[in-house]
């Protein structure tokens, strides 16, 4: 592939950590605005005279890196700016809930006995051991890590924005696996689509990602036009707990979500390929992408849930997990006591590999966590994918550019990592390549947290923190990636 570099331009800097970076024209204004969301809840745009703030919802969030040294998952993940906002001022929301913390969601009694309040972030289950390969969450009402909901808000005349109506609440059993960028418009159906990840810890242990009852796990499409009046809907975690007017503005897109940075969709003629990152568990990252697919309304699966049948999943997409790491097995890793250099790697699942290894969707591109190419690197957490229609920069037109947490070889400082695969019509996994960027971030470290586009797909925004804790405040920036 060809060899890219590019620079990278400040545009704004000492923020928070930045979650999404999208593009919005607000009513009355004749330019494209860049929206900036935080972690911690702040909505800032870039204005004729430096940042702005458009929305502040802090007091909304739940109190964030409590546990976990300061790295958290929860807080501020997704904003979407309706396709017709210019005109009616519509964006939607999706964040983790202020006073809504639980204990998690307790796997056993030894966690009990222990004084855990949650499973460990690292569970891993024993193939030798079925009780670990078939956990169920129970007492979901009490034992739940903590709320998501998704919000409508408007943008009243005076500027100021103002929540309308409230579409899900998502009780959620980890602090983990939330997904990031989490609100994109499709516009190919006009409908918002909703990526959640898989409810967190690790291993999926509750398999709620291949459960097509299960909100977890999956991509989904509400159809916001369709108006339910229901303004407080109940917090539930399966789709048939919900209210059947809800029920009605549900399809599901797809399944076996590990946690996801988005999705992003890149015209092609008169059709758009879809591209979704999948995040992996200890083996590889991965680039999924389609074209066409059949989306399953919520009120067909439950109907096929309460006729103990299975519902019709031809051209159904399933990327797989908990079976499938992309394009490996789920495979647990240990050390070879005979080798300290060497991992022995078993299969985690493998009847569920099995059972899904028809049914799911190959990887377009994957990346690997221990990767000996001279030309790669290892990976640890993909954070963005973005098709790129621009012609601004050589060598990256039509292609898709994605983002890596912290190159595991970039000590002592942190550096993430940007590259770029292309879409393939063959269905074979293809190859992706590094690009170069020129910024010397000095001795502090950078981790590359999100990546944006404008409307059009022709500039491209990357988000960097200086710190992998978001209690560690205003260490971000945002740059464009620029020739």
């Amino acid at each position: 592939m060809i060899k890219v570099k590019v620079r990278l331009q400040p545009i704004v800097s000492k923020i928070n950590l930045p979650t999404v970076l999208k593009t919005a024209i607000l009513p009355g204004d004749s330019m494209e605005r860049l929206f900036i969301a935080t972690q911690v809840g702040e909505i800032f745009f870039i204005g004729n005279r430096g940042i702005r703030t458009f929305l502040d919802i802090r007091p909304r969030i739940i109190k964030l890196g409590v546990s976990g040294g300061g790295y958290d998952e929860r807080g501020l993940l997704g904003l979407a700016f309706h396709p017709e906002f210019y005109y009616n001022g519509l964006l939607y929301l999706h964040y983790s809930v202020a006073g809504a913390q639980g204990p998690g969601a307790l796997l056993n009694s030894e966690a009990a006995r222990q004084g855990r309040d949650a499973l460990p972030e690292f569970f891993k289950p024993n193939p030798c051991d079925p009780r670990t390969l078939s956990l169920k969450w129970i007492n979901r009402e009490t034992q739940y890590d903590h709320i998501d909901t998704v919000e409508e808000w408007i943008l009243q005349s005076n500027g100021q924005p103002q929540k309308r109506r409230t579409l899900l609440n998502l009780r959620r059993p980890f602090f983990n696996h939330n997904g990031v960028n989490s609100l994109n418009f499709s516009p190919e159906t006009g409908k918002l689509v909703l990526t959640t990840g898989d409810g967190g810890s690790g291993y999926d242990p509750f398999n709620l990602s291949q459960d097509d009852m299960e909100i977890a796990g999956k991509i989904i499409e509400i159809d916001v036009v369709k108006y339910t009046f229901i303004y407080n809907p109940p917090i539930v975690t399966r789709f048939n707990e919900l209210p059947a007017p809800i029920q009605e503005t549900l399809t599901v897109i797809a399944k076996g979500v590990r946690n996801i940075p988005g999705i992003s969709f890149q015209r092609f003629y008169n059709q758009y390929i879809k591209y979704v990152g999948n995040v992996g568990q200890d083996l590889a990252e991965s680039i999924f992408s389609f074209v066409h697919y059949k989306p399953i309304p919520v009120t067909q699966l439950i109907q096929a849930s309460l006729m103990k049948t299975e519902p019709d999943q031809e051209e159904f997409i399933n990327f797989g997990w908990r079976g499938w790491e992309g394009a490996f097995p789920t495979s647990i890793i240990r050390g070879c006591s005979a080798n300290s250099t060497l991992d022995e790697k078993t299969i985690a699942y493998y009847n569920e590999a099995v059972k899904t290894s028809v049914r799911r969707l190959q990887p377009l591109s994957s990346y690997f966590h221990n990767d000996p190419r001279p030309d790669k690197f290892g990976g640890t957490a993909l954070t963005g994918v973005q098709a790129f229609m621009g012609n601004g920069i050589p060598g990256l037109t039509g292609s898709v550019v994605f983002t890596d947490f912290a190159r595991k070889e970039s000590q002592p400082q942190v550096r993430g990592v940007l590259a770029y695969t292309r879409g393939r019509q063959n269905g074979k996994l293809n190859d992706f390549s590094v690009i170069k960027t020129d910024y010397d971030f000095g001795s502090q470290s950078a981790y590359y947290v999100s990546l944006g586009t404008n409307l059009d797909q022709t500039r491209l925004y990357l988000g960097v923190y200086g710190s992998s804790k978001v209690t560690d405040i205003n260490q971000g920036t945002v740059f464009e990636i620029v020739p």
